[in-house]
């Protein structure tokens, strides 16, 4: 019995052990290890899509034996198990070059662990020393003159996958529509930990782009698997965070080309997820930034793939309230479809008019805005496919009494290209908006549109007389006709007021209206 006790307690490891493994015992090593399994648990080391890093689990045993942290000491914080205290290694110009990688290791061990960011008072000095070691294992790499190792990456990937990829936590927005609105004027939310995650962004984005980083290697720990979870923290709330992960998700685009067609497929998701179900997305714009760079990559002629994405993601992300959070990122996205491909411009301008905002002013200005660098892409024939029902929602836009929504589409007039294309198509366009021109001229309340009116009227009279005049008297024949009509209409009601008058102390039913209620309130 009292063997057996003995047997369990933990055994003084002999020198030629020590000597044989770099001074580090396997008891030693293995409860570190298992505590670190720990930490990794605790703080949602897989929590985006459940799957596993390949080879995280299989390290060396030599290697494992070689990562002590010196003096770890395990604490319960809030529930979680993590590392209340260590010392800091030694600098990486204090070892020989020989000790330097397993430094490297060592240190990249100790930034695994994770702290409770919420409470600034907890674990300071820990703190300060992993962000010190974050600092020098990002100098390292750096200035590294060699190819990282096998075991080296898995390390790296390890350590930013424990910091980066959490579980998002925001603010409750029960109320979508006000959310659609006013989600610019609310101030974005400063993720307590960012000294930290910074520091790691910056160490992922030199490790992505340093030359010594064999992209052939590296891609077996930088996997779809990752690819997805970094995609996932794109919907963090904090702006300094997204603006870094499009970088570094560019830098992988780019370094790692067996990944590109997984990279698009893996947004294109995001997106119809975010079109058709939430209409919630805090990191639509960065990634419209990033495919923005990538479609102007895209070599002639387009594959029918990114002629499918226009068209099933890019243009029905118009449809979102939100649209104002993204616009300029989306117009440039579509704008370079079309300088690509003049012949996409015909079913950009109709997906436009598909999502054309009826009751949203300020959203029509964008959309104005938007279709006036697509014309200016677009050539003649594209043009006149689409230019019938184009100019029937201009001329709507035109007798718009939003100031700003008549205004901006008579800017329109204002681009020597537009006009061109206008000019040459005269004869279909002038007798659809005429009747908008000569309203606006004649009543519109506001005196810019009313002048800006009065210069497009004068463009088309000057270019062709007899179309002008001919358009005009057709505006006065339809003008007579219908102001005979409501001639006729308001006869026809005063008729049914006096009969109504005549017969109001019978029982019989008669249509009577409010003015005749009024003039006879016995009835």
């Amino acid at each position: 019995m009292i063997k057996q006790i003995l047997n369990r307690l933990p055994r003084k490891p002999s020198k030629s052990s020590d000597n044989r493994e770099g001074g580090t015992s396997t008891s030693s090593s293995n409860a570190y290890t298992s505590s670190r399994n720990s930490d990794l648990a605790s703080n949602h080391y897989a929590n985006s899509s459940g799957a596993s890093f390949s080879g995280f689990h299989s390290t060396n045993s030599g290697l494992n034996q070689g990562n002590k942290i010196s003096q770890v000491v395990n604490a319960k914080l809030n529930g979680n198990t993590v590392a209340a205290s260590f010392e800091a290694l030694p600098n990486f110009r204090d070892v020989p070059n020989s000790e330097k990688q397993n430094l490297f290791i060592r240190k990249l061990n100790i930034c695994c662990i994770v702290f409770d960011f919420t409470d600034p008072t907890k674990n300071v000095k820990e703190k300060d020393i992993k962000r010190q070691t974050l600092l020098e294992i990002m100098d390292y790499v750096s200035s590294a003159n060699g190819k990282f190792s096998e075991i080296v990456m898995q390390e790296i990937v390890k350590m930013v996958s424990v910091n980066l990829f959490r579980a998002l936590t925001s603010a409750p927005r029960e109320n979508k529509v006000l959310l659609a609105f006013d989600l610019e004027e609310e101030e974005p939310s400063m993720d307590s930990a960012w000294p930290h995650l910074q520091v790691v962004y910056e160490f992922l984005l030199r490790i992505v782009a340093s030359p010594e980083t064999d992209a052939k290697l590296a891609k077996r720990y930088i996997d779809h698997s990752f690819v997805l979870r970094l995609l996932d923290l794109f919907d963090s709330e904090d702006p300094r965070e997204r603006e870094y992960l499009k970088t570094v998700l560019h830098r992988i685009y780019g370094k790692f080309m067996v990944h590109r067609p997984f990279i698009r497929k893996a947004i294109n998701n995001i997106f119809y997820r975010f079109i058709f179900e939430t209409e919630k997305h805090n990191g639509i714009a960065e990634l419209l930034e990033i495919l923005g760079s990538i479609i102007n990559g895209f070599a002639l002629p387009l594959k029918e793939e990114h002629k499918l994405f226009l068209v099933r993601a890019l243009i029905p992300l118009h449809k979102p309230k939100c649209i104002p959070m993204y616009h300029q990122q989306l117009s440039y996205c579509i704008t370079q479809f079309v300088e690509k491909d003049c012949k996409l411009a015909d079913s950009v301008i109709r997906g436009l008019l598909k999502y054309w905002p009826i009751t949203n002013s300020s959203k029509e200005v964008m959309f104005l805005g938007e279709l006036e660098e697509v014309l200016e892409a677009t050539q003649l024939n594209e043009f006149q496919r689409c230019m019938v029902p184009l100019f029937r929602q201009i001329g709507r836009c035109l007798s718009s009494s939003h100031f700003q929504v008549a205004e901006r589409a008579l800017f329109l007039w204002n681009n020597d290209h537009i006009e061109t294309l206008i000019k040459q198509n005269r004869n279909v366009i002038l007798p659809i908006i005429f009747p908008s021109l000569e309203k606006n001229a004649r009543s519109h309340w506001n005196p810019a549109v009313q002048s800006l009116t009065l210069n497009v009227r004068k463009i088309f009279s000057d270019t062709d007389p007899e179309l002008f005049e001919e358009c005009l008297h057709k505006f006065e024949e339809d003008q007579a006709q219908e102001n005979e009509v409501k001639s006729k209409r308001e006869a026809t009601w005063k008729r049914l007021e006096e009969i109504a008058a005549m017969k109001a102390a019978s029982n019989e039913p008669v249509l009577v209206s409010p003015k005749a209620t009024t003039r006879n309130p016995s009835c």
